[in-house]
Parts: C-alpha cells; sequence; structure tokens
C-alpha cells in the first residue's frame, strides 16, 4: 500500500477551511427547514408537522444512497468529485425553491440529500489527509465548527431571510452560497487521487468489528433520541414557552452556538479519555431530553439547557467521527459512509417518532419519549467501551485522533 501524499503546506489550511465551509453550507441547507416550519406549511396549505417529515425523507435518502453512491465513486478523483456534488446540490436548491407542491419540494430536496451523502462520506477523510500530522485532531475540531456555525449562524439567518423574503429565497441564497465555495474548492483543493476509500468486499470485515457495530447502533438510537425533540424545537417552544419570535430565532442561535465550546472541549479531553468522553455526551444528551419540558417553562432554564443540550449533540459526532476513522483505518470512506447513512436513519426516524408523539400526546411529550430512546443508548454505549480483548478498541483509548 502506497503512502499517503501529504498535500503542500501553501494548500493544507486553505483546502480544510474550504471543506470547513462546505460542512457549513450542507449543515446549514440540512436543518434550515427545522426553522422555516411554518412559512413552508401556510406556502403549501399544510400542517407544520407534516412538512417535518420532509427532514425524514431527506434523510432516509441519505441514508439509503450513502453507501452505493460511495462505492460507486470510490475511484473517481476527490477534488473532481466535490465539484460535481456541488453541482448537483446547486441545481437542486433552485428545484426546491420554485417548488409549487410538496412532491416537486420532495424532488428538489432529494437532489441535495444525494450531493450531501456523498459530501460527509468522504470530507471527513480528506480533512485528516490534508492536515499536517501535528493538527490533524485540530483539522477534525475545524470541520465540525462549520457545522457548529450552521447552527448559530446559517439557520438562524435562514429564518431571518424566509420570514423576510420568503423561505423560497433562503434556498436561492443556500445556492448561491455553495457556487462561492465551489469555487474556493477549486482553486485550494489540490488533486486528491482516492485511498483507502474500502468497497463492498470490506463491509463483513467492518461488521465483524463489534466495538465498530455496537457504536453504528448507538448512532441510531441517540440521533433518533435527539431529532425527536429537536425537528420540532420551533412548534415546541412556541407552543410550551409561548416564545415570541424573536425568541425561537435567540433559542435557535444559542443551540448551536454550544457547539463553539464542545469542539474547544473535544480537542483537548478526547484524545485523553475518548471512552469517558463519549458516555458523557450520551448521558447529558439523554438528561436533557427528560428535561427538557420542565426546562422549556422558564427562558432562563430553557437558555441553560439549550446550550448543554447542543453541546452533547456536537460533542456526540465528533466522537463518534474520531472512532470511527480509528475503528476503521483500512476503509475510512466506506466506514464513515455507514456512519453518515446511519447517522441520517437516526434523523428520519426521529422526526418519525416526534410527528407521531406530537399527534398522539402533544408537543411536550416529545422530549420524555427521547430521553428514553436516549437511555437505550447509554446503555450501548457502556457495553461497546467495555467489550474485552478487543485490540483496535484498545488501541484508541491510548492513540490521539489520527
Amino acid at each position: 500500500m502506497s503512502k499517503p501524499e501529504q498535500a503542500p503546506s501553501e494548500y493544507a489550511w486553505w483546502g480544510v477551511l474550504a471543506l470547513a465551509l462546505s460542512a457549513f453550507i450542507f449543515n446549514t441547507t440540512e436543518f434550515v427547514p427545522v426553522a422555516l416550519l411554518s412559512a413552508i406549511g401556510d406556502s403549501l396549505h399544510m400542517q407544520a408537522t407534516s412538512v417535518g417529515l420532509m427532514l425524514t425523507i431527506y434523510a432516509w435518502t441519505v441514508a439509503v444512497v450513502s453507501l452505493p453512491l460511495t462505492v460507486l465513486t470510490r475511484a473517481v478523483e476527490r477534488r473532481k468529485l466535490l465539484v460535481w456534488v456541488l453541482v448537483l446540490f446547486i441545481v437542486s436548491h433552485i428545484v426546491t425553491s420554485v417548488a409549487w407542491n410538496f412532491p416537486v419540494l420532495i424532488i428538489g430536496r432529494s437532489g441535495i440529500a444525494c450531493a450531501h451523502a456523498i459530501f460527509w462520506s468522504i470530507s471527513v477523510s480528506l480533512v485528516v489527509r490534508l492536515a499536517p500530522p501535528p493538527k490533524k485532531s485540530q483539522a477534525l475540531g475545524l470541520l465540525a465548527m462549520g457545522t457548529s456555525i450552521a447552527m448559530v449562524a446559517g439557520i438562524p439567518l435562514g429564518r431571518v431571510i424566509g420570514e423576510t423574503l420568503g423561505w423560497r429565497v433562503t434556498f436561492l441564497v443556500i445556492a448561491g452560497a455553495a457556487g462561492v465555495v465551489l469555487l474556493m474548492l477549486r482553486v485550494t483543493l489540490p488533486e486528491l487521487q482516492s485511498q483507502q476509500s474500502g468497497s463492498l468486499r470490506n463491509l463483513p470485515t467492518l461488521f465483524r468489528r463489534p466495538t465498530l457495530a455496537l457504536l453504528y447502533l448507538l448512532t441510531i438510537l441517540v440521533v433518533s433520541a435527539h431529532f425527536t425533540s429537536y425537528t420540532y424545537i420551533e412548534p415546541f417552544v412556541q407552543s410550551v414557552n409561548h416564545a415570541s419570535q424573536n425568541r425561537i430565532t435567540y433559542i435557535l442561535i444559542l443551540f448551536g452556538s454550544a457547539g463553539i465550546p464542545a469542539a474547544v472541549c473535544f480537542n483537548r479531553i478526547f484524545p485523553e479519555r475518548p471512552g469517558r468522553f463519549l458516555l458523557s455526551s450520551v448521558i447529558a444528551l439523554a438528561s436533557c431530553l427528560l428535561v427538557l419540558f420542565p426546562c422549556a417553562l422558564g427562558i432562563v432554564t430553557l437558555s441553560v439547557h439549550t446550550v448543554i443540550w447542543g453541546g452533547a449533540i456536537v460533542c456526540f459526532g465528533l466522537a463518534m467521527q474520531a472512532w470511527v476513522l480509528k475503528l476503521a483505518p483500512d476503509a475510512t470512506d466506506l466506514a464513515v459512509s455507514i456512519y453518515s447513512g446511519l447517522y441520517n436513519v437516526g434523523i428520519g426516524a426521529g422526526a418519525l417518532l416526534g410527528n407521531h408523539i406530537a399527534g398522539a400526546f402533544g408537543l411536550p411529550w416529545t422530549g420524555t419519549f427521547g430521553g428514553l430512546v436516549g437511555g437505550l443508548g447509554v446503555g450501548i454505549c457502556w457495553l461497546a467501551l467495555r467489550l474485552p480483548g478487543k485490540t483496535v478498541a484498545s488501541q484508541i483509548m491510548r492513540t490521539p485522533v489520527p
């Protein structure tokens, strides 16, 4: 096996930054409908909770296509692949912006989902490849920072644009921003041939690794728990806290801003205590969901709760990406693709469960049911970290992020 090439130093951090900006764009568009459910529903003459099902469809599309698209594109040079991914992303946003009914909206969102699936299958390993050897953990943290800033600025800004100019303009603005990022990637990324992407032959090997298999199951449970409540955070805060539109925007910004200190904590704590870091994030997330309703009754308690909740989900995502990379060094793209697909299975399942709970019991109950699912995740995480005699699993406990 040939040694991976090191990107020229003048490209390294600019390329990582361009990928982080791409992460910002992709995460903004995935979750901006959360902040626009009411506006989209009014435009298409649908209930907000019914429009929320578009998150389920989007997420499950990503889940279904992640693995086959990763395998189909495994030999494509990575800079060229990213350019075509962003072209698909932009065209699909234009379709979304002109959607005159729900099926056309879903067609546009499905194209975005395909672009999303490929991007997240390759971006994690690419930032690790681009970064200088001592800075790989920081590069992974910078990619997560792009995700966090999407929550801090992208989603609230999309909400403001949607309220001011219409939700369709929000998607056109995202398409324009993606065009700028496309040019940045063309300029800053060197040619990066596909390496250690894996193939379908690696699948049985990956699933024979008990720690990795349990962490995949953990991903579905924890993400489902989170999105049972987060998908409907806008109508939830409005109905429970009787919050104004400005206060809802404030809560969304607060949730996203928690990701920045979470990324800092990851860089400082995870390399030394990876198992404890992951377990603590799962416990914190499940606990936040269980107490969501009482905390939402007052703006002060809701604010504190939101910061902890937002930080917990970002810590979980960062820790899981690092574990997957370390547990599958021979098929990184394939392993991350499976993780991304299962993450989106969780998003879709959470949105669907939240929709059912809201209809059957009322919005205030979404946190309670999400917390119960998160409690199952705590048990799975505890078991995964205590499997005996697993060489690779014990190695990650001693080794920094790759």
